[in-house]
C-alpha cells in the first residue's frame, strides 16, 4: 500500500456559545474580581454552553464551518475523530454522534481524551490513518464544555475555563487557499503527574451510587503552581526538541501558537524559547481555557485576522491533564 510522508489540514472552522461570561459576572458568583483574575490569568471573557447543551453540539458547528473552508462535503469524510475530556456521555461516543449529525454515513469514528493536549494527540492519529488510508478524509473535531464539570463555587478553578470547539480537515493533497502541511511532532505523558489536575467523580476509580450527592471531585481540581511549572518546563523542553531534531531554531519560526491556558503561561513559556513576542499568538483573553479546543480555535483566528500567511512555519503546543504534553510544527 503507498504511503504518504505529508498530511494537510484543508480547512479549519471554530465555534464558541454565544452567551459571555465576564469578569464582573464571575464577581456575583464568588470572592474574586476582575483586577486578580485579569492579573494572574489575562483572562477577561469565557463563553458558555447552555445548560444541557452538550460536546456534540458545538463540535457540530465548529466541523460544519472546517468542511465549507475545505470544500469538502460531509459525505466525503471517511474518520471522524473528537478530542474531548467532557463528552456527551461514556458511551456512545461522542464521534459517533457528530458523524451521524453530520450527514457522514457509516465511518470510523472515536474519541480521544488527551485533556488540553487533545488535538495534537488527534492530529497525530489523523496522520497515521492517512498513511494507512491515502484517499482518506479526516475531520479532527476538539470540543470542550468544560462548565459542565466546573465547580463554580472554587474561585480558583472557576475563572479559567470556557467552552468551546474548533476542527479540521486533514486529506493527504493541498487544496485550498492556505492548506497547512502537518510536520514533525511530538508527543508525550507522565501519568506519575496524574492529580495535579483531575475530573475523577463519576469514574470507575470513583463511582457514584444512586441516590448519592455529587461530590468535589465530579469537578475540575487544579494544583495551579505546580501545574504552571511542569507547563512551562515540559512544552519548553519539547519544542527545542523538536525544533533541534527539524534542523530548525526559534528564529524559523513565524508564530508560535500555544495552548491559551493562561497568559502568565504563555508569556514564561515565549521568555524560555526567546521567541519575540510579536510571534506568539494569544486570544485568551477572550475565550479562557477551551482544552484541546483552544490550539484550533487559535489557528482559525489566526486565518481569520491575516496572522497566518502562506509560506509561515508555526510551531503549535499544548500541555494538559494526564499529564500530556506536545508539540508540532505545521507549514503554511
Amino acid at each position: 500500500m503507498p504511503m504518504s510522508a505529508t498530511s494537510y489540514i484543508n480547512g479549519l472552522g471554530r465555534y464558541v456559545p454565544p452567551r459571555a461570561v465576564s469578569n464582573a459576572d464571575l464577581e456575583k458568583l464568588v470572592d474574586t474580581s476582575d483586577e486578580w483574575i485579569t492579573a494572574r490569568t489575562g483572562i477577561k471573557v469565557r463563553h458558555i454552553a447552555e445548560k444541557g447543551q452538550p460536546s456534540s453540539d458545538l463540535a457540530y458547528e465548529a466541523s460544519k464551518r472546517a468542511l465549507e473552508h475545505a470544500g469538502i462535503e460531509p459525505g466525503e469524510l471517511t474518520h471522524v475523530l473528537v478530542a474531548t475530556c467532557t463528552p456527551d456521555s461514556y458511551c456512545p461516543n461522542t464521534a459517533s454522534m457528530l458523524a451521524h449529525r453530520l450527514g457522514v454515513g457509516t465511518p470510523m469514528a472515536m474519541d480521544i481524551n488527551a485533556a488540553c493536549t487533545g488535538f495534537l494527540y488527534s492530529l497525530e492519529i489523523a496522520r497515521s490513518l492517512l498513511c494507512t488510508y491515502p484517499d482518506a478524509k479526516v475531520l479532527v473535531t476538539a470540543s470542550e464544555v468544560l462548565s459542565s464539570r466546573t465547580n463554580w463555587a472554587d474561585r480558583s478553578t472557576c475563572v479559567l475555563f470556557g467552552d468551546g470547539a474548533g476542527a479540521a480537515v486533514l486529506t493527504n493533497k493541498p487544496t485550498g487557499e492556505l492548506p497547512f502541511s502537518v510536520g514533525p511532532m511530538q508527543l508525550r505523558s507522565d501519568g506519575q503527574y496524574a492529580d495535579l489536575l483531575t475530573i475523577k467523580g463519576g469514574g470507575s476509580a470513583t463511582p457514584y451510587t444512586l441516590g448519592e450527592t455529587v461530590r468535589e471531585d465530579f469537578f475540575i481540581t487544579m494544583e495551579g503552581r505546580e501545574v504552571f511549572k511542569q507547563a512551562v518546563r515540559n512544552m519548553a523542553s519539547l519544542c527545542k526538541e523538536l525544533l533541534e531534531k527539524a534542523g530548525m531554531d526559534i528564529n524559523d519560526v513565524d508564530l508560535l501558537v500555544p495552548h491559551q491556558a493562561n497568559l502568565r503561561i504563555i508569556e514564561a513559556l515565549g521568555n524560555r524559547l526567546k521567541i519575540d513576542r510579536n510571534k506568539v499568538f494569544s486570544n485568551v483573553q477572550k475565550y479562557g481555557n477551551t482544552s484541546a479546543a483552544s490550539i484550533p480555535i487559535a489557528l482559525t483566528e489566526g486565518i481569520e485576522q491575516g496572522i497566518l500567511a502562506k509560506g509561515d512555519s508555526v510551531l503549535v503546543t499544548s500541555f494538559g491533564a494526564g499529564l500530556t504534553w506536545g508539540a508540532g510544527l505545521l507549514q503554511a
